[in-house]
């Protein structure tokens, strides 16, 4: 809807003088002129298209209903549901009961792979990706182990490197070791922390070590004992750096 003539801004225009040509009265009068003849464009507007505006913001008003009814009507009591049949499955991970907490975690609770289907879109179901790959990596199921590692989609900063490195010990099981290297550089370099970059720059300087690539493991190696030198892995590292020397 135009907006009142009382709130519009309007631009300044300098009042004509007598010696300009033209009579105060007259410049007043065309000024006043335009003014009306502007406002009676932008009447005229509205009423050709007022029934296009009006739908539009009518859909927009149906969009965000729709919005809000999803995230609150579904998604959320959805997301809590999954939490709550999750927690079981993740104590069966917890004591490394890989094949229990993926189908069958006890009291009648969801596995990880009944999470996943029957939770699907929420961060529950996602993170369940996570556990699956793990527990399939733990159980020599390395394919399998790929797949579930590949649906997940990290959220924080840890568990991007946790989740490259975990494929990259998958590839090598199966002896892809070009992927396995290429899963254990991403690791290192996804938010680098104290805590998970030195140990897959360890994992990673190995495997390019036993590819002969005694360059590339000395520069992994290194990095650890310049970067890294309160880690586990920084513990026995000089042992390394004068193997790949």
């Amino acid at each position: 809807m135009p907006k009142s003539k009382n709130t519009r801004k309007k631009k300044y225009i300098r009042p004509r003088r007598a010696e300009d040509g033209m009579d105060p009265q007259s410049q007043g009068d065309d000024t006043l002129v335009d003014i009306v003849e502007v406002t009676e464009q932008a009447s005229d507007f509205f009423e050709r298209n007022q029934k296009t505006i009006i739908g539009g913001l009518a859909a927009i008003v149906l969009l965000l209903g729709a919005y809000f009814a999803y995230k609150y009507g579904v998604a959320e009591p959805k997301n809590k549901a999954a939490m709550e049949s999750i927690q079981r499955a993740q104590y069966q991970f917890s004591r490394d009961s890989f094949a229990l907490a993926l189908e069958n975690p006890g009291l009648e609770a969801e596995g990880f792979l009944d999470i996943i289907d029957n939770y699907g879109g929420t961060k529950v179901a996602n993170l369940a990706n996570y556990y699956a790959g793990v527990s399939y990596l733990n159980l020599g199921s390395y394919e399998e182990a790929i797949d579930y590692l590949d649906d997940f989609s990290p959220a924080d900063d840890i568990t991007p490197a946790m989740k490259f490195g975990a494929m990259g010990d998958a590839y090598s099981e199966l002896s892809q070791f070009d992927k396995a290297l290429s899963n254990y550089k991403k690791a290192t370099q996804a938010n680098p922390n104290k805590l998970t970059t030195p140990y897959y720059l360890f994992k990673l300087g190995l495997l390019e070590f036993k590819q002969g690539d005694k360059g590339a493991a000395l520069g992994a190696f290194n990095k650890i004992k310049a970067d890294y030198p309160e880690s586990t892995q920084a513990t026995d590292i000089d042992k390394y750096i004068k193997m790949a020397s």
